[in-house]
């Protein structure tokens, strides 16, 4: 019985820039046109969005109908916080507000089976096939083809990225330009130069300790992000989308 890997890590593998959309809808058909768009990941938030657990197992299902990867952003909490995505077949999880090195390596070691980890074992959900696969073929494709991301979003974690960035067991950096910029004094000005140096000094660190970093929007221009070390873009939300095409829509009316 085959399980399914990583498209994220397959486009790297082979070169390519994967595609993601983040989504604060909670419909699975909202996936389910990312996926006939042609995405690549999906973008799928439990920190600030009111969502539950059944209904993000249909947004995974969703996705997986078109081969498209679930990151699924996971509350600031505890061990089943970090763990259910995963076992609802999510391909990666995203964990806000990362500060130091040892916040990082409490996550690995909470999300990670053994060598890199000590999560518990269960086996007995989506992830697992319910039980249907053998135990050490679910644990090393846990270990391979699910993704840990971390967020880089606060002066504090600025000052330790290079540590961060050089803990063994998780695959991306995510730089949040909107929260940095805020927390300096700054909110919404992402182009300030200090938002600017920050984002390319988390770009800088994930390169030297072999990290992948992904894009929370277009903070620049494509080729710009690249030569600063960007591998994963996140074009667009729903609701941006959503709600420039009613106000386009209302305009083109009343002209």
């Amino acid at each position: 019985m085959n399980l399914r890997s990583s498209r994220i890590l397959r486009e790297l593998r082979a070169g390519k820039r994967p595609t993601c959309f983040k989504l604060n809808l909670g419909d699975p058909r909202v996936v389910e046109l990312c996926g006939l768009a042609g995405a690549s990941a999906v973008w799928l938030c439990n920190e600030h969005v009111s969502n539950d657990w059944f209904n993000l197992e249909n947004q995974i299902r969703a996705a997986k109908l078109y081969d498209v990867d679930t990151i699924v952003r996971v509350e600031k909490g505890s061990y089943s916080d970090y763990v259910k995505p995963f076992e609802a077949d999510a391909t990666a999880i995203m964990v806000p507000h990362v500060k130091t090195a040892e916040e990082a390596r409490h996550i690995v070691e909470m999300t990670r089976f053994n060598p890199l980890g000590r999560r518990a074992l269960d086996g007995g959900n989506t992830d697992g096939r319910y039980c249907q696969i053998p135990l050490t073929d679910y644990m090393a494709h846990s270990n391979t083809e699910r993704l840990l991301i971390f967020q880089i979003e606060c002066p504090v974690a600025l000052e330790n990225v290079e540590a961060i960035a050089a803990v063994p067991g998780y695959d991306l950096l995510l730089f949040g330009p909107g929260d940095f910029s805020h927390l300096i004094g700054k909110p919404g000005q992402i182009n300030a130069p200090e938002v600017v140096a920050a984002r390319q000094r988390v770009g800088a660190a994930a390169k030297k300790h072999g990290k992948y970093v992904m894009a929370p929007g277009m903070m620049a221009p494509r080729p710009v992000l690249e030569a600063e070390g960007y591998h994963v873009f996140t074009l667009g939300a729903d609701v941006l989308g959503l709600g420039e095409y009613f106000k386009t829509q209302l305009k083109g009316f009343e002209a």
